[in-house]
């Protein structure tokens, strides 16, 4: 059996896990490992994707930027 550890957490975000569980019995341990599982991508990202954000990256470094509003025009949003 692993070592078990006691953390502080804030009554907040106590409730925030108790709002994450999958049935009232599930402990927070699992919620936490599924949280932490959602977050982890052990995929490495493609050469494709690496030189989108490299490109991205470029374009921003140029001031190549259409405002928020400018979209919001351009596609009626308000």
């Amino acid at each position: 059996m692993q070592a078990a550890s006691s953390i502080y957490i804030r009554e907040d975000l106590k409730t925030q896990l108790n709002n994450l569980k999958r049935n009232p019995k599930e402990s927070y341990n699992d919620v936490i490992e599924r949280l932490v599982n959602l977050t982890v991508d052990d995929e490495p990202l493609s050469a494709d994707a690496i030189k989108g954000l490299e490109e991205g990256l470029d374009d921003i470094k140029k001031g190549n930027l259409i405002s928020e509003e400018d979209i919001k025009t351009k596609y009626g949003v308000e």
